[in-house]
């Protein structure tokens, strides 16, 4: 099976985010928010404990944000514009442009995740961390980025407005983000069995990413982030699929 219209979308995609200023805007804006939130408001040097903890922590609401505003544009751009008809009319299955574009803002947000290395940096001259749980905590926070981005992804797909998309996918991924807190599971308890409760709590990204943050790889986190992904860019394909027929 050919591979080649996948490269190309890829290609197209990730180069089309460093075309114009707003890439760097971006990644500037994300480094600018991690920096402050993990020094600042974390009180990282009041701690006097060189680890980072505060860092992960936030992560998942930085995501909530961010990670809407890259995906927004995927597919509801591209539909406003009437580019899509044309790719369409490619070739190349319809799951290779969701794919390729799906890896092309992935990768775009591992390069924001790199531009934090300084941090981990920082960490490593003021003390002794233990740096296995790091590797596993930036895993689980790639992992976690590409869930909330397959949701934008497909929410991209279902309409022109990209401040509809935005705003869907933030409603969306919010609500994958606090099912296992609580609040949330209080409410469940009191609706159905212990059944309920537990499988609403295990869709939560912050409670399979707790466990990665703390250096645990457990299967079932990384099979809940992998599932994510292939569920939501799998209704992304029937969904462009079913606006191509019409």
């Amino acid at each position: 099976m050919s591979l080649a219209g996948l490269r190309a979308v890829f290609k197209r995609e990730l180069i089309g985010y460093f075309a114009t200023p707003i890439a760097y805007v971006f990644l500037a804006i994300f480094l600018f928010a991690i920096g402050a939130f993990t020094f600042y408001f974390a009180a990282f040097y009041e701690r006097e404990q060189a680890d980072l903890q505060a860092f992960f922590t936030w992560h998942p609401w930085l995501y909530l944000f961010f990670i809407p505003a890259i995906s927004m544009r995927l597919w509801a751009e591209e539909r406003k514009s009437g580019t899509f008809e044309v790719l369409a009319t490619l070739p190349v299955p319809i799951w290779q442009l969701v794919l390729g574009k799906f890896l092309a803002a992935w990768l775009f947000t591992a390069m924001a995740l790199v531009g934090t290395l300084p941090i981990w940096i920082t960490v490593n001259y003021l003390g002794d961390p233990d740096n296995g749980v790091i590797v596993a905590s930036y895993l689980g926070s790639l992992l976690m980025a590409g869930s909330y981005l397959a949701i934008g992804a497909c929410i991209s797909a279902m309409t022109r407005n990209q401040v509809i998309a935005f705003i869907v996918a933030v409603i969306v991924s919010f609500l994958f983000t606090v099912s296992g807190m609580p609040l949330v599971i209080n409410l469940v308890q009191g609706l159905g069995s212990n059944t309920l409760v537990n499988l609403v709590a295990s869709f939560s990204f912050l409670t399979n990413f707790s466990d990665m943050s703390r250096g645990i790889l457990e299967l079932d986190s990384l099979f809940f982030m992998l599932s994510v992904m292939a569920l939501w860019l799998s209704i992304n394909t029937l969904v462009l699929q079913h606006r191509n027929r019409v």
